[in-house]
């Protein structure tokens, strides 16, 4: 399942440097993660390093774009060509 951001987001910038998949960008006025590049830091962390970082606890799970941990394998192989 990607992640999404949600409105609670103060914009602090501390996400963005973290996503190994640079899914996340600036927004207008929030961040956003964008679903086909966000593998919840699955293959390269145990958790989403997004979620660990965000001061406002404003990442949550979209549950627009539900995929399994195969799934999200997948698209990093997909995104990285690994």
């Amino acid at each position: 399942m990607a992640l999404m951001i949600t409105e609670e987001c103060i914009a602090c910038d501390a996400c963005v440097a973290e996503c190994p998949n640079e899914a996340i960008s600036e927004g207008d006025p929030i961040y956003v993660i964008n679903p086909d590049l966000c593998t919840e830091c699955v293959g390269f962390y145990d958790e989403p390093q997004c979620v660990n970082v965000c001061p406002v606890d404003s990442i949550v799970p979209d549950p627009d774009h539900v995929e399994s941990k195969e799934e999200l394998l997948e698209k990093k192989k997909r995104t990285h060509g690994e």
